[in-house]
């Protein structure tokens, strides 16, 4: 059976025993003995439950019939490419936020960029952003006197334009190159047809006039974690909460031709919005309002799930919920205006949609009645439901069994169960009202734009008090779980069981709730991108090939294989190529860490002109952001409550080290037989310890490697975080440096070999070794010292003491030391 037939099969049977459990519950549990309040509030659970399954049914329904609605990107020629306006709507945004969008339309790929025109849409009307559109040579449309926000702000720009397509991008939202390569050949399907597999043009009698595409729509995306990944230490672990409504339920209602406009990263039909008028501006989400129009003017609005640019999502609380309070409105709102639910130009499938969209917004308040019937039952003795506990067990464990395992093939992944009711707590108190209120045409006119400034509210006095409601909640999830348990054992336990669960499950969303309210602490300015680049690093006459580890607008994580002596303070030359870009940086390491394969450097640095600069905006977000696509599916609420308390609990460790620190355990002898053995080398330092010698702490130390490389030391009488080990300074470091020589005596120190390389790894040399008490050139046993450091060499042994022979060739290849005749003696008796 296939993954869809079985999904298919599980969401019927889902249906099936979930109608069965509420007409038993409306039938036969209601309270109607116990009173006025036990029958409100049993109607209240009743009906919170019907909606919440009524929504889910229609979406079950929906991801059944959505493989049937896909519509084919088309290949097209290139001379069909129409001409595109592209929109980039700005009110009161830095300028630093627009440049990079604005950087980016000006390199979306088209077979002919004459024809796009990019335009800063302005309502503003600000100097600074006229100034950046000259900067860019892009169109610049200011508009003052807007009374009708974004809308009014597009109408203007349409009145302006003519171009038969428009995209359509908000202020942070970034398009990859790729954005009108991916969305503008939809608008051809009427003209194209597929062929045996090939795309050709439709022949006249083939044209398919009654294909009428009012809009493409790409999904909302991230680059920057929102708050339910970052407070909650989850940004390895979830999505981003708005993928589930962009990649999943807007792509499901494809199939009845409900899709939401949202606003950005989408490209519209001229035609179709001079057909409806424009956009509309009785609404503070006129982009939801425009594709009902749309819609019901007979055009197709078609939503993708492949992402093509991503933005910055809300990073405060407060700015968060005044975003869902204005979502909320407006889209009843809309509703309200177009009347979508109601309306015979619609079809009965997109109808219900459409109810859909407005029961949604009730989950808060069906939220709210789940959290608080079992606290009146077990806590103030309501009677809510009539039933005993096997009536439970029979009616509602198989459903709600199968209604679970029913989210997951709803989601795909990326939104379990559990999430959304802790979405749904999170939001709760704030979005009821609200909704209460637009639906009884009580309407907010104010548009306000989303903060999106990178601020942390952490620990303010202001945020805290967003956790009053949860925070209560809890106390009484808590003090009803104490009241209702205490006394019972064994069997009374079991039959408390159902009650005992849905409290103890309530008190986990309620407690995320309270974790989420708490914040965390911010401490980057700019967000850090994961990417596998090419980087070339560069210091004086030193270069070394290395690759990013992630990028930013004022930092680069590279990692080499072996250390690279960067000093501290110096400057560096990065220059980090992709397949499409280039861009050449000079910056300064801030600190280095040793990793399993390697050592990761991070350093701050700035483009070293305007167009190294546009090309490294490219390099940063013309990708597909590396936030979790889909949920961890083995964390589990016990993983995620431990490490919010662990983290919350814990000291933060910042490694501020700036050179690579480098374990070793040499025996060296100086020139004037003073020795010590050393422990580690950071290029400036050695740590050594077992320091022999006769001289004073002021004297210096020199000794010559194999190699020939003199190194100078001067012991400091400073010791390493109060162990024994003593620093020993490099006397003779620029020297080593401006004769690059620093590479030399890395590979000397770490056996002769490339960092990381242990001699078992390296294939023996398959050679002998001349015996040594023949050679009595001085020349000629530095060069077998030499071989027997560099290479494995095969001894035929005539002594049975192999320990022994490990032993001395284990000293010569591992140690740097001043060889004596006697240790070259002893070897010898082994060689031939």
């Amino acid at each position: 059976m296939s993954v869809e037939k079985k999904r298919n099969m599980v969401f019927v049977i889902t249906i099936i025993l979930m109608t069965i459990y509420l007409v038993w519950r409306m039938l036969f549990t209601l309270p109607l003995e116990e009173g006025v309040l036990n029958v409100i509030f049993g109607v209240l659970l009743i009906l919170a439950e019907t909606i919440t399954v009524f929504t889910t049914f229609e979406l079950f329904f929906q991801k059944m019939r959505m493989n049937h609605y896909r519509l084919e990107c088309p290949e097209i020629p290139e001379e069909c490419y129409p001409d595109v306006d592209v929109f980039i709507a700005t009110h009161n945004e830095p300028k630093d936020l627009l440049y990079k969008t604005v950087n980016a339309c000006t390199f979306m790929s088209y077979p002919d960029k004459s024809k796009v025109h990019i335009y800063l849409c302005d309502d503003g009307n600000r100097e600074e952003i006229k100034k950046l559109a000259e900067e860019f040579s892009i169109g610049y449309l200011g508009f003052s006197g807007n009374k009708h926000a974004k809308s009014g702000n597009y109408n203007y720009a349409m009145s302006h334009t003519s171009s038969p397509l428009i995209a359509t991008f908000d202020a942070d939202m970034i398009p990859q190159h790729t954005f009108l390569l991916k969305t503008v050949p939809y608008f051809l399907l009427p003209k194209m047809i597929k062929d045996n597999g090939v795309w050709r043009l439709r022949r006249e009698d083939e044209k398919e006039d009654s294909l009428k595409l009012g809009l493409v729509q790409t999904p909302q995306s991230f680059y920057n974690p929102d708050l339910f990944q970052f407070n909650l230490y989850a940004e390895g672990n979830i999505p981003n909460e708005q993928d589930f409504f962009s990649k999943e339920i807007n792509t499901m209602r494809n199939s009845s031709n409900a899709i939401a406009y949202t606003g950005s990263n989408t490209v519209i039909s001229r035609k179709a919005m001079e057909v409806i008028g424009g956009f509309p501006i009785k609404t503070i989400t006129e982009d939801f309002e425009t594709s009902i129009r749309l819609q019901k003017a007979g055009y197709i609005t078609y939503a993708t799930d492949e992402i093509q640019a991503a933005g910055l999502t809300t990073t405060t609380i407060k700015s968060m919920l005044k975003q869902r309070i204005r979502w909320a409105r407006g889209i009843i709102q809309s509703l309200q205006n177009t009347h979508a639910i109601f309306t015979p130009k619609l079809p009965i499938l997109s109808r219900i949609t459409y109810l859909n969209s407005y029961l949604y917004w009730w989950s808060f308040f069906n939220r709210l009645i789940f959290i608080l019937s079992p606290i009146l039952f077990a806590l103030f003795d309501f009677q809510i439901v009539n039933t005993g506990f096997w009536g439970i067990v029979i009616f509602w464990l198989p459903a709600y069994f199968f209604y679970s395992i029913s989210m997951r093939y709803l989601s795909s992944n990326i939104r379990n169960q559990r999430w959304s009711q802790i979405i749904d707590t999170i939001f709760m108190p704030y979005l009821i009202v609200p909704v209460l209120l637009e639906s009884l045409h009580i309407h907010q006119r104010t548009f306000k734009v989303t903060n999106k400034k990178e601020e942390g509210d952490f620990k303010s006095f202001q945020v805290s008090l967003f956790a009053i409601p949860h925070a209560v909640l809890l106390v009484l999830s808590v003090a009803a779980m104490v009241r209702f348990v205490y006394g019972k054992y064994g069997w009374a336990l079991f039959y408390s069981s159902i009650i005992i669960f849905w409290i103890f499950y309530n008190m986990v969303a309620l407690l995320y709730a309270l974790f989420f309210m708490l914040g965390r602490p911010a401490y980057r300015s700019n967000e850090r991108i994961r990417a596998d680049e090419e980087v070339h690093v560069k210091y004086q006459q030193s270069s070394h090939e290395a690759r990013t580890v992630d990028v930013s607008e004022n930092g680069v994580a590279f990692k080499a294989k072996m250390p690279i002596y960067l000093p501290e303070n110096e400057t560096i030359k990065l220059v980090i190529t992709t397949p499409l870009y280039t861009a050449c940086l000079i910056g300064k390491i801030v600190y280095v860490k040793e990793h399993r394969d390697g050592w990761q450097y991070s350093a701050k640095i700035t483009p070293v002109d305007e167009a190294n600069k546009r090309q490294y905006m490219q390099i940063i977000y013309d990708r597909t952001h590396t936030l979790p696509m889909q949920m961890d599916m083995w964390i589990t609420a016990y993983d995620d409550i431990l490490r919010n308390i662990r983290k919350r609990v814990s000291q933060p460790f910042y490694d501020k080290r700036k050179q690579p620190r480098i374990q070793l355990d040499k025996l060296v002898v100086f020139a004037d037989g003073s020795s010590c053995r050393l422990l580690s080398f950071n290029y400036l330092y050695f740590s050594a310890v077992d320091f022999q010698t006769d001289k004073g702490m002021d004297a210096t130390y020199t000794f010559t490697t194999p190699a020939g490389t003199v190194m100078v030391l001067k012991r400091t009488g400073k010791y390493l975080n109060q162990s024994e080990e003593e620093l020993l300074e490099v006397m003779n470091l620029k020297d080593l440096v401006s004769k690059s020589l620093i590479n030399t005596i890395l590979a000397e120190i770490t056996d002769g070999r490339k960092y990381g390389m242990m001699p078992h790894e390296l294939p023996p040399v398959k050679k002998s070794i001349p015996i040594l008490e023949e050679a009595d050139d001085p020349d000629e046993i530095d060069n077998i010292i030499g071989r027997i450091q560099g290479e494995q060499i095969v001894y035929e042994l005539t002594d049975k003491d192999t320990d022994e022979i490990d032993e001395l060739i284990r000293r010569i290849q591992g140690d740097l030391i001043a060889f004596d005749p006697e240790l070259l003696e002893e070897l010898n008796r082994y060689a031939v």
